[in-house]
């Protein structure tokens, strides 16, 4: 039999549902402005007259950009970096959340440890010593140096570390029990089990790899090995210099450009992925939030 809801219930329903309305709106009108933007032309544009729809409607800023062999160039690199880093990035905080999750029984050296990671929470060398280390061990100029120096976040090794606890230690011991050792434990019970926090860590990997730019220009001395993020800084500054030094042709094909519009259109081609990818891993994001950050 079902309940009749309340008036209160209905009024808090409706307060509800208007709230989270306007929440989401405030998360995608700024997108679709930045799209109308792009979508417009130099003119409507510089005048501030587009809001939510374009005005004297325009592919001139995307066909600069895709039509470019470097935008092609640098996508491919930001997909090898995401790639290459996730997988990197993921593995290192399994082992290390694996162990700190254990008692100091169990794990007699776990205290030392963690205030060892959790000391670089707190306290960081700075950019010289960064760069100098990068340089030393030769990763200048290579996909590495964008994925080895920020490898492991303590953070993520936090959230996991603690999602790990509120396992059950029956599920350990009765595997302990069968004869399976630590590696086994972890790839084969702990794994398996936490897909909602290697989500929400995988997300926070992928998009940080992703946005990043400046490590880009810091580490790589060639501009054929830029991510799509540091390739679009520095494709303002191009455009500008550029300007001054185009030939007729070039100048009449892109009239229709300005600065905003081309950074309108470089903003949501470069959150488009992310946008694309985070509803998939939505459920599996908001569980691990709620469930990995709590210890049990």
């Amino acid at each position: 039999m079902a309940i009749k809801p309340t008036l209160s219930r209905k009024i808090f329903v409706v307060f509800n549902v208007l709230v989270l309305t306007g929440v989401t709106l405030l998360g995608i009108v700024p997108f679709l402005h930045l799209l109308a933007i792009s979508l417009s032309s130099n003119t409507a544009a510089m005048a501030g007259e587009v809001s939510l729809w374009p005005k004297g409607f325009s592919w001139d800023a995307y066909e600069y950009l895709g039509g470019k062999v470097e935008f092609f160039r640098s996508l491919r690199v930001s997909v090898e970096r995401v790639v290459l880093g996730t997988t990197v990035s993921m593995f290192l905080v399994f082992l290390t959340a694996y162990p700190l999750a254990k008692s100091s029984e169990q794990f007699k050296s776990r205290t030392w440890y963690a205030w060892f990671f959790a000391f670089t929470i707190f306290f960081g060398g700075g950019l010289i010593p960064s760069y100098i280390v990068v340089k030393e061990t030769h990763l200048i100029d290579s996909i590495w140096a964008l994925i080895l120096p920020g490898a492991l976040n303590v953070w993520n090794v936090v959230l996991m570390l603690n999602f790990f606890r509120s396992i059950p230690k029956e599920l350990e011991e009765a595997a302990t029990i069968d004869g399976a050792g630590h590696w086994k434990i972890l790839w084969k019970i702990f794994l398996p089990v936490s897909l909602p926090s290697i989500a929400t860590i995988g997300l926070f990997t992928i998009v940080g790899h992703w946005n990043a730019w400046f490590d880009g220009i810091l580490y790589l001395n060639s501009p054929e090995k830029y991510p799509l993020q540091t390739y679009l800084s520095t494709l303002i500054t191009a455009m500008n210099s550029m300007m001054t030094a185009v030939s007729v042709e070039q100048l009449k094909a892109l009239e229709n450009l300005s600065e905003k519009t081309l950074r309108t259109a470089q903003i949501f081609m470069g959150a488009l992925p992310i946008m694309v990818v985070y509803p998939f891993l939505q459920k599996y994001f908001v569980r691990g939030m709620t469930v990995g950050s709590v210890k049990e």
